[in-house]
């Protein structure tokens, strides 16, 4: 059977494929264009992460669509709601009708010859493939595993005689009335989680092997809620957005220039939560800079609400072995729990660890260098939408939307089959893509892509710089070859 053909092929119906779609739609009406969704649902990560207290850890202001600003009244908002404004805005704009459900992308194959990539598709839950082809791949799959997350291997796992469970596969039958929980991690999940759980468990303690930075903001901006009463929806929101990007390039520049007056500003604000008595110093202070890892945040003092009412009690140290009866830490003591949460962090994989070839050779996306943040060297007609990790991840991905746009109706407009970003040369000193020491980041670092130290290579985390080079910077640089 012939294989179905398309001009442009989005794949993943999360936040950023959704947009993707808004953006081919309206400013790519000559193309056709098609999702396919390796899961049954829309939201992607919104849909996938079901454990208690799930919610963002960015304001909704960005993290929601420019086209379609968030009007819901926390700035920090639960899961649920953001998945639901996700369903919302692909049923407005008829982009739920464009989605293929069960299509999980397994391979994708480039022909210089056909200019086109072939796309090997798995159907259902069965062992059926189909191809599809397409001018222009736009990759919208996130950065991490579904189907597992990080565990490290940790001595006598097997001997605790209760029960152990990943947010990342967490069950709806998990009972935690009058249990003992112990949460394992201290990024953005734990931080979650634990305040969730203490509302219904017996006690939770929070075991961590070292600190993050976690700041105290509140789930509804109460200069929203004045801008609201006072101006226009359109005017309240485009406010707040610009106000929230500015802040957070502010406190990034801080952190960055001036790391301890950022170190204390956020342990400041957690003396002032837990009160003066408390071990800030031990519990809260990091042994890294402000940003060297993604800072999380307590919505509201959620976290430190619980530990002031004794619901939540911290412990940190090394894990020394499991036991019967809990956790063994590396100073000798037990904690016991009757079940443990194991909130220890992601896998990483980009674009879901799909086999590249092009023109028959295998691609290692760990030895490609990244253009724009938005493709790859050498490698034709794909891009990929990733957001920044120092602010929201949908303020990205709109840029790199409106991008993709541009370049594609450039071609069109010139009669090109092909785009690449061509590095002749492998004299460019490269460095991480991500810039982060969090352990997530440093497991994956060699099958992530490289970014070079100079324009179009390096990718900026500031907004500004993105909006300028996105928006209004040359398609036609010295870099970019078009055929």
């Amino acid at each position: 059977m012939k294989a179905e053909t398309v001009d442009v092929l989005i794949v993943g119906a999360g936040i950023s494929g959704i947009a993707a779609g808004y953006y081919l739609g309206r400013r790519c009406p000559s193309l056709n264009w098609t999702i396919v969704e390796g899961r049954a649902a829309i939201g992607g990560t919104w849909d996938f992460f079901r454990y208690p207290g799930v919610r963002s850890d960015s304001d909704m202001y960005t993290l929601g669509y420019r086209f379609r600003p968030w009007t819901g009244e926390k700035a920090i908002a639960d899961g649920p709601a953001i998945l639901q404004y996700i369903k919302d805005t692909a049923r407005e704009y008829g982009i739920d009708r464009k989605i293929r459900f069960n299509h999980r992308v397994s391979r994708v194959a480039w022909s210089s010859d056909r200019a086109e990539w072939s796309v090997s598709i798995k159907r259902g839950a069965g062992d059926e493939y189909v191809e599809m082809r397409c001018r222009f791949l736009f990759m919208c799959s996130g950065y991490y595993r579904y189907d597992e997350g990080y565990l490290p291997a940790w001595k006598g796992l097997s001997r605790f005689s209760g029960e152990i469970v990943h947010p990342q596969k967490w069950r709806d039958n998990v009972e935690l009335s009058g249990k003992r929980v112990i949460v394992i991690g201290s990024g953005a999940t734990a931080v979650t989680i634990v305040p969730a759980l203490a509302q219904k468990a017996k006690h939770v303690t929070m075991l961590q092997r070292s600190p993050s930075y976690i700041a105290s903001i509140p789930a509804k901006d109460p200069t929203a809620v004045r801008l609201r009463v006072r101006l226009p929806f359109s005017l309240a929101s485009w406010l707040m957005r610009w106000l929230q990007i500015m802040r957070q390039m502010y406190f990034y520049h801080l952190a960055r220039s001036k790391p301890q007056k950022a170190r204390d500003m956020i342990l400041d604000g957690v003396r002032a939560a837990l009160g003066p008595d408390y071990d800030v110093g031990q519990h809260f202070s990091p042994r890294y800079n402000p940003w060297d890892e993604r800072l999380c945040v307590a919505p509201d003092n959620d976290l430190f609400n619980a530990i002031k009412t004794g619901a939540v009690s911290m412990a940190t140290d090394r894990i020394e072995r499991f036991v019967e009866e809990g956790v063994q830490l590396r100073s000798g003591e037990v904690l016991p729990a009757d079940i443990i949460v194991t909130a220890t962090g992601m896998r990483m994989r980009i674009m879901d660890g799909v086999d590249i070839i092009v023109d028959g050779e295998p691609v290692n996306l760990g030895d490609a260098l990244s253009y724009k943040g938005i493709m790859f060297s050498n490698i034709p007609n794909l891009a990929s939408s990733f957001g920044y990790t120092n602010a929201s991840w949908t303020l990205k991905c709109e840029l790199i939307c409106e991008y993709v746009c541009r370049l594609l109706n450039y071609m069109e407009r010139r009669g090109f089959k092909r785009c690449v970003p061509r590095l002749d040369t492998d004299s460019q000193t490269t460095e991480p893509m991500i810039n982060f020491t969090s352990g997530y980041v440093q497991r994956a670092q060699a099958e992530l892509p490289k970014q070079g130290t100079r324009r179009p290579w390096k990718v900026y985390q500031n907004y500004l710089k993105d909006l300028l080079m996105m928006r209004y910077g040359r398609l036609n640089d010295d870099v970019m070859e078009f055929r």
